[in-house]
């Protein structure tokens, strides 16, 4: 058989399986999905939730993460995100504000992996309490972060048998310095890797004055997850838990922080998905605006 002949029909070959078996393209099949924390657009959802989750997945986005305070009951939720093509691989809850079995119930309802604590506190409080989360977290010692890395220990426990695995989200309220050492060090060294594991976020860990680099490198396998969170060039350094009105968070891309290295160093050290989050009020644009500006900043850093 002339060579001519035999890459014929290798093409046609190649077309047929493709025809049979379609292929994604290879720009789809080696990058990371790119999420976005529904709380983000949390305006837009109160709106029309069904056509926001359209909107973002339109943009691109092929995941989303839930948040604790969201309207809309888990089991809507999910038929509206399986209606517009979204997955919801990661669920922010608070803990300790109900049983945590019926946390693990709405994970499981939204099809998550992951059961997220937006905020974790030694104690138990009754209700959503901010304004006491708050002068709680604000007079945290390095004792309550040892209660909380048991208690997180337990809840990584629990979720396990409920087929889900835990991790804690940072702020930048874990990184207060006390005597040469923070909070953040305790959660790390004393929860079990494979019952807590991390998300990352680099907004307020950068605020903190840490480099998310620093720990993607140190602790490989314990964060799976990120946010992709942005803040002003001038946002001075601070580990006061709260957003400043004068510096609040903006667009991945329009704010300080370099995402490429960042990402680079997620991705070796196990990086399974990145969430687009930006804390509203979002000032001079809509919030759909705002996470399509950071989708096209992260896209083709992923």
């Amino acid at each position: 058989m002339n060579s001519s002949r035999r890459l014929f029909l290798q093409q046609s070959a190649a077309v047929g399986l493709a025809a049979t078996f379609p292929f994604r393209s290879a720009f789809a099949e080696t990058k990371l999905p790119i999420g976005v924390q529904l709380y983000t657009v949390q305006d837009e959802l109160r709106k029309d939730a069904p056509a926001t989750l359209a909107a973002l997945a339109k943009i691109g986005y092929r995941e989303v993460e839930s948040f604790p305070i969201q309207e809309i009951p888990p089991a809507q939720l999910r038929k509206m995100l399986d209606d517009a093509g979204l997955k919801c691989p990661s669920a922010h809850l608070f803990f300790g504000l109900s049983d945590n079995a019926s946390l693990f119930e709405q994970a499981n309802t939204l099809g998550a992996h992951y059961a997220v604590s937006s905020v974790l506190l030694p104690t138990t409080i009754q209700g959503a309490d901010i304004p006491k989360m708050m002068d709680m977290i604000k007079a945290f010692t390095l004792d309550d972060f040892k209660k909380v890395a048991a208690k997180a220990n337990e809840i990584g426990a629990q979720a396990k048998e409920a087929g889900l695995q835990y991790a804690y989200h940072n702020h930048n309220f874990e990184f207060r310095d006390y005597g040469g050492h923070t909070g953040y060090e305790i959660l790390l060294s004393e929860t079990d890797p494979a019952l807590v594991k991390f998300e990352l976020d680099c907004g307020w860990m950068v605020t903190s004055g840490h480099n998310p680099i620093d720990y993607f490198t140190k602790y490989p396998g314990r964060y799976p997850l990120m946010h992709a969170k942005d803040f002003p060039a001038d946002t001075p350094v601070t580990t006061n838990l709260g957003v400043d009105p004068k510096h609040p968070p903006t667009e991945v891309g329009r704010g300080h922080i370099d995402f490429k290295p960042i990402i680079a160093a997620a991705e070796k050290s196990g990086l399974q998905h990145i969430f687009v989050e930006q804390d509203p009020p979002i000032a001079g644009m809509t919030s759909l605006e705002a996470v399509r500006i950071s989708y096209q900043t992260l896209r083709p850093l992923v």
